[in-house]
């Protein structure tokens, strides 16, 4: 099996890099024979969306440029990363209320018509099914369903809508929340309990 875990926080010893960190490893001693592969986005030149992009990935494959091909590079590479592996783990700590920059680029590399997702009699279809992803998040505040604060959380239902857009509809979120305020610890140990339990169990 193939673990694919991703950071995108700024921060060289964040929290959501210690969640993913904490993930990787008891995965790992759940599965010796497992390959982890490590993606940090913060350290990956992911190249913006232009018009030519756009062009290359609407041309027919076998028609497509060496200079069309050099276009797309990084995104084949990350599109081949997350189809290789059987479980992706995200660190997605929450900026403004959403995500980092460098994970919505990572994103938009992904989302690729014709590769991860096509156009069907039946509306969209994601062709990525049968992956679990588990988002790890970090966040100053708390939105948990049901409170005032819910309607500012623009993370997890994106992240939630976009995996299943592109055919992966098992996600699962683990929040270590509040890490602004006194009860950050608290929250910190309790997300990591969580994580010590999906861990285990992933497969």
């Amino acid at each position: 099996m193939k673990l694919l875990r991703i950071d995108a926080s700024a921060k060289k010893q964040s929290v959501s890099r210690k969640l993913t960190a904490r993930f990787a490893e008891t995965w790992k001693r759940q599965n010796p024979a497992g390959t982890v592969i490590e993606r940090d986005l913060t350290t990956t030149a992911i190249p913006a969306l232009t018009d030519e992009w756009v062009q290359a990935v609407y041309t027919d494959p076998t028609k497509l440029t060496e200079e069309q091909r050099k276009i797309l590079s990084v995104s084949d590479e990350l599109i081949a990363e997350l189809k290789d592996a059987d479980i992706i783990v995200i660190g997605a700590p929450m900026y403004n209320f959403g995500i980092p920059a460098t994970l919505k680029s990572w994103i938009d590399q992904v989302v690729r018509n014709g590769v991860t997702w096509l156009y069907t009699p039946n509306g969209p279809k994601g062709l990525l099914e049968g992956k679990k992803v588990f988002v790890l998040t970090s966040r100053g505040g708390a939105y948990q369903p049901g409170t005032p604060t819910e309607k500012f959380d623009f993370q997890a239902p994106y992240l939630k809508h976009i995996f299943g857009f592109i055919g992966i509809t098992d996600v699962t979120f683990i929040h270590a929340e509040n890490q602004s305020k006194e009860t950050a610890s608290a929250a910190f140990a309790h997300a990591t309990q969580q994580i010590q339990q999906v861990a285990v169990a992933a497969h």
